[in-house]
């Protein structure tokens, strides 16, 4: 059966690799929208390949440089910004909305495909992170599907499948433990963004490479699983391991563990995101045990780490909380990239900004907007 869907953040990693998903193992798959920022010669690349219906860029200025670009003859309606996200977000050739967006930029869109009646496929964890509540509300009156594609929450995800009606005792949420997870405090502390950018296992965007240098990107997925599984904060318990072949497990009331595993690879959890609870053939490399045949586990050291321990911080004041500390992380994230501040004081802002926030409730869209203003308003003023 055909199946036609937009992907938005194309140009990203995610993106990438859903499109070769598609190209690989989903012939019947048709790609009608793509949305992409930061790369038109790839972005022009892909509209050529799937001729989709719509694109969505930057911004005007950009929208007319696409047009310097070989499209190919099925040239698409080309929209821009943050309200051209929400409209291809809800456009309505589309059945499935994969959301690879990076950052804040993502709750919009996730909300207008859900409104729209679309199933969602998401990998911007920031959604769910700011605005959980709203988002798998919605999706419960829609009648809409929110599958992860997160590896460890698709792991989740996979170890619930026929287990309907049996109990969760608590989730074992796995993490690789980042580039630094051997480095004392002294040598994290002058660590720069070419150091953190050297993920062992994983192939990501800087962003959410940075933020598994920082552990801040486990905090993140700590967040989101409360959302997408119904759990409570005790009920999740972090693990490192280190060689990223569990992605991450259940305990049940009964004390059996079930486990998820497989190489290190996002196309696996993108393809079971996008066809589930069907399993399709593909030629991606396969486990070998007695290659890999350690597996260790180790307690997350939150002293050299505090990024995780802000993120349970924040969904303990819970409201708009994490909301101003995701949009914190954001922008020194940005700032660490730049060289502009040092490894440990995205940390250290994100506590200040956690301390000197008034929590408010969170009960629409414009309170996560209004709190990301704040947020905004205080990192101008950072004295660091």
């Amino acid at each position: 059966m055909a199946v036609d869907i937009a992907v938005l953040g194309a140009t990203g990693s995610i993106g990438t690799q859903t499109l070769d998903v598609v190209r690989q193992c989903l012939p019947n798959v048709r790609v009608r929208v793509l949305t992409g920022y930061g790369n038109l010669p790839k972005l022009a690349e892909l509209i050529r390949e799937f001729k989709p219906d719509m694109v969505c860029v930057k911004d005007e200025g950009t929208t007319r440089e696409l047009e310097g670009f070989n499209l190919g003859p099925n040239r698409p309606e080309v929209v821009s910004g943050d309200d051209g996200l929400v409209h291809c977000a809800a456009e309505n050739r589309s059945s499935i909305v994969v959301n690879a967006l990076t950052g804040k930029a993502g709750l919009a869109p996730t909300l207008a495909a859900i409104r729209a009646g679309k199933d969602i496929a998401l990998a911007n964890k920031e959604s769910l992170v700011t605005a959980g509540a709203l988002i798998m509300t919605e999706a419960k009156k829609k009648g809409v599907r929110v599958t992860p594609i997160d590896s460890e929450h698709s792991a989740i995800w996979q170890c619930l499948q026929g287990n309907e009606g049996n109990e969760i005792e608590k989730i074992i949420l796995t993490a690789s433990g980042g580039p630094f997870r051997t480095w004392p405090f002294e040598q994290i502390e002058n660590a720069t963004a070419k150091d953190a950018l050297k993920h062992p296992n994983w192939f990501m965007g800087p962003k959410i490479t940075i933020d598994s240098a920082t552990l801040m990107n486990k905090g993140l997925e700590y967040i989101e699983a409360l959302w997408l599984f119904g759990v409570k904060p005790e009920q999740v318990e972090i693990v490192v391991h280190p060689q990223s072949i569990i992605h991450s497990m259940v305990q049940f009331t009964d004390g059996s563990v079930m486990a998820q595993m497989g190489l290190p690879d996002m196309r696996l959890p993108i393809l079971y995101a996008l066809t589930a609870p069907k399993r399709v053939r593909n030629d991606f490399p396969r486990m070998d045990f007695l290659s890999h045949n350690t597996l260790t586990f180790e307690k997350p050291d939150e002293e050299r780490f505090p990024c995780l321990a802000l993120a349970k911080k924040a969904i303990t004041m819970g409201g708009t909380a994490p909301a101003v500390m995701n949009a914190v992380n954001e922008w020194a994230v940005g700032q660490f990239l730049q060289g502009k501040i040092k490894f440990y004081d995205i940390s250290a802002i994100i506590n200040h900004a956690l301390k000197e926030y008034t929590v408010k409730p969170l009960n629409r869209a414009d309170d996560v907007w209004e709190a990301e203003k704040w947020a905004g308003e205080l990192v101008e003023t950072c004295q660091l």
